[in-house]
């Protein structure tokens, strides 16, 4: 049963690498159905890591460095944060802030935004969104949407945007490595799953790199958020499902109905 949640997951992490961003955040509560959130963050993480460099490899040439250069400070301010709160935020909670934040956002997109000209860039909303992106992406490697809430308005073309998402994440999936270390989840078992399942990852990363090179502006965003809408109901709906005693296998179409 694991493999039957971790193998689609891996594909859904490696189109998400490849520059489909939001739907990265649905792999960990994917394979958490099977096995603990924390393990399974703990197994994603390596597989991160290296499908990382296949994506800054592919986006060498291609990514805006003010973005960058705006954006991590604040990331880094949410690991740490994260780090020291890991023991006492729930993941529920992460998820359903999370959710909250991707709904939100695709509703303002889809209903209420109007046409205008690109955002420029804003150190307050970076460091804010920042942080919130390091510090979700610590608990549930959720941190793509408060990105695009920051770095859609910018309206960047689609390779820069997602060239640019890769150069960011792989920066913050590196320093995750030391935290996660500490706390114990690169054991035997959890690094021999990873390694089983990165063949999985590498290939669908690929194909997401040769899509987005062949997405245009006008389909690639709505795109976008449209996945985002869908994965924010998902983690909100299953964040509320546990605050009310139930889980995902507890609905008839997922768990028999048990």
């Amino acid at each position: 049963m694991f493999y039957v949640a971790a193998i689609p997951a891996m594909i859904i992490l490696g189109l998400a690498k490849g520059g489909f961003g939001a739907i990265g955040v649905i792999v960990v509560p994917i394979i958490a159905i099977v096995i603990s959130p924390v393990q399974a963050a703990g197994i994603v993480l390596p597989i991160l890591v290296l499908s990382d460099l296949v994506g800054l490899v592919s986006y060498r040439k291609s990514f805006d460095r003010r973005t960058i250069a705006v954006f991590l400070p604040g990331a880094m301010i949410g690991i740490v944060i994260a780090w020291f709160a890991v023991s006492w935020v729930s993941e529920d909670m992460v998820r359903l802030i999370v959710g909250g934040i991707a709904i939100g956002f695709s509703v303002w997109f889809f209903v209420g935004r109007r046409i205008e000209e690109a955002r420029p860039h804003h150190h307050g909303n970076a460091t804010f969104w920042g942080t919130i992106a390091g510090f979700t992406s610590f608990f549930a490697h959720a941190g793509g949407p408060p990105f695009q809430v920051y770095a859609g308005p910018l309206k960047l073309e689609p390779r820069l945007f997602a060239g640019t998402m890769i150069y960011i994440f792989a920066a913050i999936n590196a320093v995750k490595l030391v935290p996660f270390f500490l706390l114990g989840q690169f054991d035997s078992t959890n690094l021999a799953t990873s390694a089983v399942l990165l063949p999985v990852s590498v290939p669908a990363t690929l194909f997401g790199i040769w899509l987005v090179r062949r997405t245009r502006a006008e389909t690639y965003y709505p795109v976008i958020y449209g996945l985002m809408m869908v994965v924010g109901v998902y983690l909100a709906g299953d964040a509320l499902l546990s605050f009310a005693g139930l889980s995902l296998e507890d609905l008839p179409f997922i768990g028999g109905g048990a």
